[in-house]
């Protein structure tokens, strides 16, 4: 029937359409301010694929078949987005006449903020970053709130993370293969040239893309659309970091049909706000643009954004009380100088050439293709055979003796004595000692001879985690007219990845060698590569682990959009395929036959529809609908169970399932502007790995020596449900003054019981014991999803002056951010006595409550100001921004998580009695009072 229906659709549009006269609409499109013509400025009718860039003098001329009612989108980088109604009368040729451009310096400056945030160095890639207008001619309160104002409490856009939003660059997909979502940092401080960009938000159609149900992120850089000029912009900050400069050129079009754009910047800062947080970045981009003809253009795009910062540590309540919410154990002194143990490193260089085919004047084709390489390194302090160096290691805190609890020769008793003496020597002890103590681990790779102290071997090293990818890709999308009511747009992207994974020695400390061994294991066990056992490794070796991911992923989609008078509507279908495959480059101890070599190869397909209905009930209020259903398969990170040591793919490991709809009401005038959407998201099948060291998980009757392992954990068929209301609201009440009030009202719960797996890799030794147990059911249903307020609301004001200087201000209030709570604390198992297989008699229904109960964290109330002031000076433009984040200083948690290391019910009940726990949550803080100051100088 559906076929049926929409071959009905197609004839009949067509019928119609062939009775349309087409017409011309021309213009000619200057600046408001000089009064001289603006080339390359993209004029386009909305919702077609008609598009054309100005003249050199400024002109345009566009043949449609017209409408009751089109609209005209004028475009241009650093000018505000003209949007004109148009109407033909009896089907003659339309003359607009001279079209005038506001320049939008005063706009850019905050726009440019989302680039420049603090989200853009957190490892959770917050979907903060996935903003846009509602409309491309104006911006939608909600959405400005969510990235200015709310993005700095980790607030995230429906509850979603980023993986289910689509990041475009000049029309190629940036989501990586290995977890879907955007790596934020590869062109972190490139804000200056990435301001072409157009949004879709939720599933809404996009041109480019099926896309995903948080929205697409479309970013063009091809050097024609940029305006002609030089810009640049110096930044001071006390945020993530303290400093900011770039400088960017632009040539525009010459008449030989060049066009090119240059930019360079840096980032930088020896502290940011968290202490020992270091960060240092650079920025390179080149976008080079050869007109070969009318209809043909060849574009390259090159950048380079190598950057480096330190890390943070989250802690727990009795860390915070001791030292304060910015307190950072990932670093320490040395030779007087900070130095984090814990720092993040990304160079991953971008290189894209584009072709542009203009078929005719309503069919377009874009192709690219497209190579990224480079290396992400995290790291991190290895030891072996010597105490942890971390300043908060459990043992050297307090709380071990306030509420140590005694486990008698590995049982489980319940007897255990406060030693409030030593816990206040460990307290003395950890204050005057609470950073990393770099000089003792150099002592300690040092040996002493008759010639003094020498390198010996090291117990103490400097490693990272790195990741060296090779991403080949190459896409294609076709934009068409096909008659007067009907467009087309469809295409395919293709990738190839070959991703080398492995830990990589950086520093030996002063040592002289470090032993490529597992110290927790004896013989075979020990080896990481059995073909090469009882290495010694030196610095800028490969040593623990090597392995390769191999991914292919094919993407296709089609849609059609059909537009009326008071209608619109379009269908859009999406396929495809992704194969993974891991290929093992060390042979490991413990897993002798499951390590080296390939994998058995994974394949998924999986298929996508969608499809959204516009009503125009007059010419201010509308509705429209967008609802989807699609498979998605699983990111390469979660397919594999344990992908550092074997090739063991997850067991009934499945695609994602998800559905989405959202309703809305808009409302537009001259002076308001509303909206009012609710939404309904269901994501299904969903797995998730992670790895920890717990206590007390294994009892006597899996075979084991010991109760403690450290584990991987792997939950599957995990259900998301997310459901709520949007409200933006913006209202000039004056020329001058204008009010802006946002609201999300959300509901993100878990809907399912998750299974969980639990490996424990010690016990690959045993004889043909399995090593991975089934402990059942998680009971998280209902229980609600971490890491974003539920509710926000926001209520702002801003006054513009007409001598080009404006203020204004945001109350804004956060709440329902709740914990992320640990899966194994919420199966049958945790009720178990690992020391006789039987429930702990005390183990009540009341009690387990209480202990699994989830967190919320205090609401939150932040208010922030901004304002700046512009210039014009001999055709010279010059901006100045100020903006002050959470001026009351107000300390708030912005997330954090259970540790799952207390892995039963008598551990736990214990710990928490304390009251002051040794495994007691641990947390992240929002930033306190900070500013952001801007000047930019257009030439």
């Amino acid at each position: 029937m559906v076929k049926k229906y929409a071959v009905f659709f197609i004839v009949w549009s067509f019928n119609f359409a062939f009775s349309q006269k087409e017409i011309t609409v021309s213009g000619i499109v200057i600046d408001a301010r000089t009064q001289n013509p603006l080339e390359n400025v993209v004029v386009t009718i909305q919702n077609t694929a008609v598009m054309q860039l100005t003249s050199k003098t400024g002109k345009f001329e566009l043949h449609i078949f017209p409408q009751k009612e089109d609209f005209l989108l004028l475009r241009s980088q650093g000018y505000k987005d003209l949007l004109l109604k148009i109407k033909s009368n009896s089907g003659q040729n339309i003359n607009l006449g001279i079209l005038q451009l506001e320049d939008t310096y005063s706009d850019e400056v905050p726009a440019a903020l989302i680039t420049l945030s603090d989200n853009d160095f957190s490892d959770d890639n917050s979907s903060s970053e996935m903003t846009s207008g509602l409309l491309q001619s104006s911006r939608d309160a909600f959405m400005q709130t969510a990235a200015f104002n709310w993005g700095q409490a980790r607030f995230r856009v429906r509850g979603l993370d980023s993986e289910n939003g689509t990041m475009m660059l000049n029309g190629m997909t940036m989501n990586k293969i290995y977890d879907g979502r955007p790596q934020w940092n590869n062109w972190g401080g490139l804000n200056n040239v990435l301001r072409n960009q157009e949004f879709s938000i939720g599933t809404a159609v996009s041109n480019y893309t099926f896309g995903g149900i948080l929205g697409t992120q479309q970013i063009s850089t091809r050097a024609s659309l940029y305006r002609k000029g030089t810009s640049l912009t110096f930044s001071g900050s006390n945020g993530a970091y303290s400093w900011r400069a770039n400088a960017t050129y632009a040539s525009g079009m010459n008449s030989s049909g060049w066009a090119y754009v240059v930019s360079a910047g840096k980032r930088w800062t020896d502290e940011g706000y968290f202490e020992g947080t270091n960060f240092d970045a650079d920025s390179f981009f080149i976008s080079v643009e050869k007109k070969l003809n009318n209809k043909n253009s060849l574009n390259f795009t090159g950048f380079y954004t190598p950057n480096s910062r330190g890390k943070n540590s989250a802690n727990t309540s009795e860390v915070t009380n001791l030292m304060g919410e910015k307190y950072n154990s990932y670093w320490g002194f040395q030779n007087g100088e900070k130095r984090n143990a814990r720092t993040k490193k990304v160079e991953e260089p971008l290189l894209m050439l584009n072709h542009y085919l203009k078929i005719n004047d309503k069919a377009n084709l874009n192709s690219s293709v497209s190579y990224q390489f480079g290396k992400v390194g995290n790291s991190n302090i290895d030891y072996q055979n010597a105490d942890s160096p971390d300043p908060v290691y459990y043992r050297k805190m307090p709380s071990y003796f306030s509420s140590l609890y005694a486990k008698d020769k590995g049982e489980f008793s319940g007897d255990f004595t406060p030693d409030y003496e030593n816990a206040e020597k460990s307290k003395a002890t950890f204050l005057d000692n609470s950073q990393i103590d770099w000089n003792s681990m150099y002592f300690a790779n040092q040996k002493f001879t008759a010639n003094g102290y020498e390198a010996s071997k090291s117990h103490y090293v400097l490693y990272e985690d790195r990741t060296d990818d090779k991403t080949f890709a190459v896409n294609s999308n076709l934009n068409t007219q096909i008659t007067s009511t009907i467009s087309f747009d469809g295409g395919f992207t293709f990738k190839k990845l070959k991703s080398h994974n492995f830990q990589y020695l950086l520093d030996l400390l002063g040592g002289e060698y470090f032993e490529d061994i597992d110290p927790f294991y004896k013989g075979n066990l020990s080896q990481s590569d059995l073909l090469h056992p009882d290495r010694k490794v030196q610095k800028g070796d490969t040593y623990g682990y090597n392995y390769n991911f191999l991914a292919n992923t094919l993407d296709a989609f089609t849609q059609f959009k059909f537009s009326y008078n008071k209608t619109e509507f379009y269908l859009a279908q999406s396929y495809s395929m992704s194969d993974y495959q891991r290929e093992g480059l060390y042979q490991n101890g413990l897993y002798p036959t499951t390590s080296l070599g390939k994998s058995q190869k994974v394949h998924f397909e999986n298929f996508g529809f969608k499809g959204g209905f516009t009503y125009k009930i007059s010419g201010k209020p509308l509705l429209f609908f967008n609802a989807a259903h699609l498979t998605r398969a699983p990111s390469l990170r979660n397919t594999f169970s344990n992908s550092r040591l074997n090739n063991s793919i997850v067991d009934g490991i499945e695609s994602e399932n998800i559905s989405s709809a959202d309703a809305n009401y808009v409302y537009r005038s001259s002076k308001m502007k509303l909206r009012l959407t609710a939404y309904y998201t269901l994501i299904k099948n969903t797995t998730k790995t992670s790895f920890f060291y717990a206590e007390g998980i294994f009892d006597n009757g899996a075979g084991y020596d010991a109760t403690d392992a450290f584990v991987s954990q792997t939950l599957t068929h995990l259900d998301k449900k997310n459901t709520g209301v949007e409200l933006s609201f913006d209202y000039q009440i004056t020329s001058t003054l204008k009010t802006t009030l946002a609201g999300a009202w959300g509901n993100y719960v878990y809907s399912s019981d998750p299974n969980v797996m639990i490996t424990n890799d010690a016990n690959q030794s045993k004889d043909n014991k399995p090593t991975t147990f089934d402990f059942g059911k998680a009971y998280l249903k209902n229980y609600k999803q971490p890491g974003t307020p539920q509710k926000a609301f926001s209520c702002g004001l801003e006054y513009r002056d007409p001598k080009f200087w404006w203020i204004g201000a945001n109350i804004n209030y956060l709440t329902e951010n709740y914990i992320d709570v640990s899966p194994i604390s919420r199966t049958d198992q945790f009720y178990i006595n690992p020391a006789n297989s039987f429930p702990f008699p005390e183990a009540t229904s009341e009690r387990g409550n209480e202990l699994l109960k989830q967190e919320q964290f205090a609401p939150v109330t932040l208010l922030n100001i901004n304002g700046g002031k512009s210039w014009r000076i001999r055709k010279k433009y010059i901006g100045l921004f100020a903006s002050i984040n959470n001026v009351m200083n107000t300390i708030y948690k912005t997330g954090g998580f259970e540790q799952a290391r207390n892995a039963n019910f008598r551990a736990l009940n214990q710990d928490v009695s304390s009251g002051t726990p040794s495994f007691g949550p641990k947390y992240y803080y929002g930033y306190g009072r900070t500013y952001f100051l801007n000047l930019t100088i257009g030439l």
